[in-house]
């Protein structure tokens, strides 16, 4: 009787190891801004990609506007475990290297296409896997825009218009020291907390791309978005070195296929968002689109110039250089 109860514990237990071996892999894809976004439509799309690339092998779960993680918490998640992907600003990666900091840098990118062409290139791809030391492994750059600057005032020309306001900014060390170049006083503050703090006035302006800026209707509790193109905000999809090489091989490598598909599709729509928010910023007619001129435009890079050499050595003068062949 023994025997027989221990025949069937033994067949139940294998039994439910078999089921759990049929149970897909769990993959939670966490990012802090809204579904109709280029990064929120992204992130869906790499779930019905890696879905239908591994049937039955796993599951995509998407946590959008940070319901799962903060701009505070997401870096540390992934690297614990608690998530598998992120797409964090390329902001967000100073304090793992600071080549990635030519990102932040005023002025270095012409256009949107300039960015491309420097991150496809050898010396931005091989930034992916530049912080694989300390566990971050860099699976592709998703676009977002170039960035504008707003503020609650009526006048966003020159940078006397911005002297002594304070403006939201991501924890970056470049774009601390932008702001402070131009007389302003920068704030670190979380994405989420963007839109309270600019309608109670707790911060004066804050710099965005228009996908943004419309998504989270910054527009409406500003006077004044002035087109400068000043910058970039574009994302690196990360996740966790040692859990990607412990992948089954055809499951990392269907990832893999799922991740650059989704790469091509948002950053396709990146450009398409930035035309249309743009536009139904101006319609809605609450914040003033200000339009510079080139002496305008002059101005700021002049004085966001020292910018540029402040941070050069631990970028290094060789990838600023590559950088700015790509507006060629």
């Amino acid at each position: 009787m023994k025997l027989r109860t221990l025949l069937v514990g033994l067949v139940a237990a294998g039994f439910s190891m078999v089921a759990a071996a049929q149970q897909p892999m769990i993959i939670k894809f966490s990012h802090v801004v809204a579904e109709n976004t280029p990064k929120g439509q992204g992130a869906l799309k790499f779930k019905e990609l890696a879905e239908k690339k591994l049937p039955g092998k796993v599951t995509v779960q998407v946590f959008p506007s940070s319901q799962l993680f903060g701009d505070a918490k997401e870096m540390e998640a992934v690297l614990l475990g608690d998530v598998q992907f992120i797409a964090p600003s390329l902001s967000k990666f100073d304090r793992y290297t600071k080549k990635i900091q030519i990102f932040d840098l005023p002025f270095l990118f012409s256009n949107p296409e300039a960015v491309d062409r420097f991150q496809d290139s050898p010396e931005g791809l091989a930034l992916l896997d530049s912080m694989t030391k300390q566990g971050i492994k860099g699976l592709g750059y998703w676009h977002n825009g170039m960035k504008q600057m707003s503020t609650n005032k009526d006048v966003l020309k020159r940078p006397d218009d911005v002297k002594g306001l304070k403006f939201r900014i991501q924890a970056s060390d470049v774009l601390e020291a932008q702001f402070r170049a131009v007389g302003a006083n920068p704030q670190k503050m979380a994405f989420s907390e963007v839109y309270q703090a600019l309608q109670t006035g707790v911060v004066d302006g804050q710099e965005n791309t228009w996908s943004n800026i419309y998504s989270q209707k910054f527009f409406e509790v500003q006077k004044t978005i002035a087109e400068t193109n000043h910058g970039v905000l574009d994302y690196m999809v990360i996740t966790n070195a040692k859990w990607w090489d412990g992948l089954p091989a055809d499951v990392r490598a269907g990832l893999a296929s799922a991740m650059n598909e989704a790469t091509k599709f948002s950053n396709g729509l990146a450009s398409e968002f930035s035309k249309r928010d743009r536009q139904k910023i101006q319609e809605a007619g609450k914040a003033k689109i200000q339009e510079l001129s080139k002496e305008d435009l002059a101005a700021w890079q002049k004085v966001m110039e020292p910018v540029w050499k402040k941070f050069e050595a631990g970028i290094g003068a060789d990838l600023i250089k590559a950088a700015m062949k790509s507006n060629k």
